[in-house]
């Protein structure tokens, strides 16, 4: 992986945003990569507008990702797409929240750990890594329900991108 890989995850306050880019930050870590993260919280407040850029790659010198550079999209929330569709580069991929239906988690919380999975259907990162990343960052009572939604979201971006 010798480029530099930019994905902007974008959604609203509550929706584990920031947790999403967290995971994804330690998991390219563990992966022996270096990794840059930024984040910008729109309103301080459950509901505002809250984006996180997250670039990893063998070095790595700017942890924000130029408008239109975004290689990847991860979006939590259907209101934020439009607004952030302009941060995708030409021929990037956008992660839509409706890509993982609803009724194929068991907790809806875990959508923001599902479009992980469905992101890293696209990476060239061990999902040893990624899993070994969500049991680090939650509870342990929390593990099973965010491997199971995560197991979800990688076989949603298999079915859709066959």
């Amino acid at each position: 992986m010798g480029k530099v890989v930019n994905v902007v995850l974008a959604g609203l306050g509550g929706q584990g945003v920031i947790k999403a880019s967290d995971i994804l930050a330690d998991a390219a870590l563990r992966a022996g990569l270096d990794v840059k993260k930024a984040e910008i919280h729109g309103m301080s407040q459950r509901g505002g507008s809250v984006s996180s850029d997250v670039r990893f790659g063998d070095e790595v010198l700017s942890p924000m990702v130029p408008r239109g550079e975004a290689d990847f999209l991860v979006v939590l929330s259907p209101s934020e797409v439009a607004v952030t569709r302009s941060l995708l580069r030409d021929g990037g991929r956008l992660i839509p929240p409706d890509l993982v239906p609803e009724a194929a988690l068991q907790n809806k919380r875990s959508l923001n750990v599902a479009l992980l999975g469905a992101l890293s259907h696209y990476l060239d990162l061990p999902e040893s890594a990624f899993l070994e990343a969500v049991r680090a960052a939650l509870p342990e009572r929390l593990h099973a329900v965010n491997e199971h939604a995560f197991a979800q979201g990688k076989a949603c971006a298999a079915r859709s991108h066959a």
